[in-house]
């Protein structure tokens, strides 16, 4: 086995071991986690055994096969981009809705704090209340 094939075997392995590291300490969700992991498997696979991509390449009719990888590379960036994409409107949408809530508890706590000013206190006599009058 040539040495890059090692080093990019490793490299992937490290990835994930980093990665579930990271998972456990709950610094990373684990529907992240799970991307990162497959593309650290692929960089395992690739780099244990690269000549699995020179056979689905030719298989595919590819005749440069390390293009596949940069191509599905490619395409995996994109697909990650989109779904970060769909997540972050999902957040602005629940942010917009917890601030219209915020607002909305707030003007009812500043009614009721209104009407309860307006209510005499039960722990006065009435006959000092007839007097600040």
């Amino acid at each position: 086995m040539a040495t890059y094939q090692f080093t990019s075997g490793m490299i992937g392995l490290v990835i994930a071991a980093i990665i579930v590291w990271l998972v456990r300490r709950d610094h990373l969700h684990g529907k992240y986690a799970i991307w990162w992991l497959a593309i650290a498997g692929g960089f395992a696979v690739l780099g244990l055994a690269p000549s699995s991509v020179d056979t689905v390449a030719s298989r595919l009719g590819i005749s440069y096969p390390p293009i596949l990888v940069v191509v599905l590379g490619f395409g995996i960036l994109v697909l990650k981009i989109i779904l970060m994409d769909i997540e972050r409107s999902k957040s602005i949408v629940k942010l917009h809705r917890l601030a219209q809530r915020l607002a909305i508890l707030e003007a009812e706590l500043a009614i009721h704090q209104d009407s309860a000013d307006r209510i005499p206190n039960q722990s006065e006599p009435l006959e000092s209340m007839a007097v600040n009058e």
